[in-house]
């Protein structure tokens, strides 16, 4: 699991240096200003409440405790630990990315009114939209890898909705660059994948079921 989150990192990063040092003064990174302009510009009260509840959603706090409560559930339901370990490997592993990736990439907010505070990070990726990816779309895969019926497997992708909400809500806040939210997808979808592969997958072996049938006496 080390190895390809640091391979993640490594394309996080390099992304954020494209983005910053190299392809900052070409299209369509030049388009970036005028679309967080026109959101600012067309803010109602209505939009602006959705727009604070997506985004209180997805805030560290808000994903720090729905992942525990779920985390939770899945044990005392499944009775099993690959579930939550599953989700709260791919909310944590997004959030150690996004955390190292700020230290190392140093790009402003948009210069437009910001709806929110501005944390002291870097605006490239987005802390929220990563998480809410990773959450909300690790919690669709394991209802869909649970539901039996084909209908409900469907149902529970419609959490990737909650992700893309977020995404627009950090932009409307004037709070993130298209690009910003564009990498998180990447980030977390990247680590739900990962985590998917290395905590999910059965053909894995865990603790005592990975030794020879002879040295587990």
């Amino acid at each position: 699991m080390i190895l390809p989150v640091a391979v993640l990192l490594a394309v996080m990063i390099g992304l954020g240096l494209l983005v910053t040092k190299v392809f900052n003064r070409d299209w369509p990174l030049t388009a970036e200003d005028s679309i967080n302009r026109e959101l600012a510009a067309d803010r109602t009260d209505s939009w602006s409440a959705v727009s604070f509840f997506f985004s209180t959603l997805a805030s560290t706090p808000v994903i720090i405790a729905v992942t525990a409560v779920i985390a939770i559930i899945l044990r005392l339901t499944l009775h099993r630990w690959r579930e939550p370990l599953f989700l709260c490997a791919a909310v944590s592993a997004q959030a150690i990315v996004f955390f190292f990736a700020t230290l190392v990439i140093d790009r402003g907010r948009p210069d437009v009114p910001k709806m929110d505070e501005s944390p002291p990070t870097s605006s490239f990726p987005s802390g929220h939209t990563s998480a809410a990816v990773a959450l909300y779309t690790g919690l669709a895969l394991l209802l869909a890898l649970m539901a039996r019926r084909t209908w409900l497997k469907a149902l529970a992708w419609v959490l990737i909705l909650v992700p893309i909400a977020v995404a627009l809500s950090r932009l409307y806040r004037g709070m993130h660059h298209p690009s910003d939210v564009l990498a998180s997808f990447l980030n977390g979808a990247a680590c739900v994948i990962v985590m998917a592969k290395a905590v999910l997958d059965r053909s894995v072996q865990w603790g005592r079921n990975r030794l020879p049938a002879g040295a587990r006496s």
